[in-house]
């Protein structure tokens, strides 16, 4: 069974994707020695990681429609969303579990907003570090670990390339990117915030055209640029051996979707890049890993 290391970028509800990428490349025989995640990819990574099955996952993803999915915990700072659905839907599989306690090697990325720095969360409570790595900064309230206050690795590490090849210099790094490539930027979606449906349309109707909520909805979509911009340029500069891209365009980060069918774009993206991974387990590329010894890209977090 050949081996490699997976990169999984950001993306919100799109990140469920990921799981048919990773099913698909299980199916075809691949082993993953070593995965590290942003955002949507940590959470993910971390569960995959914990060595949960397929049919416990796929059980667990009917709790994503909840309409309390984005409530607050007791212990938020301000924030417009809470992430009290996602620690619920992560403690079957992670409650209680260490890094040192999982089956694959993993490592989440996140940004401290206090010294501008970041971050490589591979040590202590694992569920804190999927949070810190999710939390989509103005929307997420930011994690307080130690001195620190961590928001969302995607920020500044969109897809974590140059830590999947820290944890695993020897293997071929499969990077999953959420975002389309540039010439479909024009595609994209707005995007939206999930506002509570108990609220009148007609009032939910005035709160969005107000001017403060179109101003911060350019504000957003300009933020997200930038973001999509930072993912090409670290593709290009870090260059994992394999890209795959799942046709995710249609979804919004957190408007709600068919878990299934973001499932099925994840096995779909993969099936065409399989004559890809198979070269980059030719002899010739195994020996120019040989010699590769990458440090940490960034700082490990010590609490």
């Amino acid at each position: 069974m050949e081996e490699i290391a997976l990169a999984l970028g950001g993306g919100g509800i799109k990140g469920v994707a990921h799981l048919g990428v990773i099913f698909r490349l299980q199916e075809a025989g691949y082993k993953i020695k070593a995965i590290a995640g942003t955002s949507a990819g940590g959470v993910v990574g971390a569960v995959i990681a914990s060595g949960a099955k397929e049919a416990e996952i796929l059980a667990a993803l009917t709790e994503l429609s909840g309409h309390n999915f984005f409530s607050h915990r007791n212990q938020d700072g301000p924030s417009l969303l809470g992430l009290s659905g996602l620690v619920k839907l992560l403690s079957p599989f992670l409650k209680d579990k260490s890094f040192a306690d999982l089956k694959i090697p993993f490592a989440a990325t996140a940004v401290d907003i206090i010294t501008k720095q970041e971050f490589i969360l591979n040590r202590g409570p694992v569920i804190d570090a999927v949070v810190a790595t999710s939390s989509i900064p103005g929307v997420f309230p930011p994690v307080k670990m130690g001195k620190a206050e961590l928001i969302d690795g995607g920020i500044l590490d969109p897809v974590p390339v140059a830590v999947a090849r820290w944890l695993a210099p020897k293997l071929p790094i499969v990077a999953v990117c959420l975002s389309p490539v540039p010439e479909q930027w024009r595609e994209i979606p707005e995007i939206s915030l999930p506002l509570d449906t108990r609220i009148p349309k007609p009032i939910l109707s005035r709160i969005v055209n107000m001017r403060i909520s179109q101003a911060i909805r350019v504000f957003a979509d300009s933020m997200d640029i930038t973001s999509r911009m930072i993912t090409e340029l670290r593709l290009q500069i870090e260059k994992p051996d394999v890209i795959i891209r799942p046709d995710v365009l249609k979804f919004g980060y957190l408007d709600p979707g068919d878990p299934h069918e973001l499932i099925q774009v994840g096995v779909k993206a993969v099936e065409q890049h399989l004559p890809e991974i198979r070269h980059s387990l030719t002899w010739r590329h195994k020996l120019g890993r040989q010699f590769q010894n990458p440090q940490p890209p960034s700082k490990v977090f010590e609490d």
